[in-house]
């Protein structure tokens, strides 16, 4: 286990100085989060389109859904009327 337990003569952090290059760590770690930023911007527009694309299908499917859903109450009105008249039929 690391011992957590500072001095006080220890200095808390290295001082960097202003006019020294950046070290190639800093620019490699700005590279990944810069690449890694734009990953994530392409992501939410695929998903944008995605979710577009999706919700288009859904409005289209309870379209047909309705649409189905009437020729279903036709066919049922057609049907029982269709067993009225032979119930008259029958007992005539």
């Amino acid at each position: 286990m690391k011992n957590d337990t500072f001095y006080q003569d220890e200095p808390l952090a290295v001082e960097a100085d202003a006019s020294a290059p950046m070290p190639d760590t800093d620019v490699t770690g700005l590279a990944l989060l810069t690449e890694r930023v734009e990953q994530l911007a392409s992501w939410c527009e695929r998903l944008l389109r995605e979710n577009q694309a999706l919700r288009e299908q859904q409005a289209t499917l309870q379209v047909e859904r309705d649409i189905l859903r009437d020729k279903n109450e036709q066919s049922r009105a057609r049907i029982d009327a269709m067993i009225v008249r032979l119930k008259g039929l029958g007992q005539g």
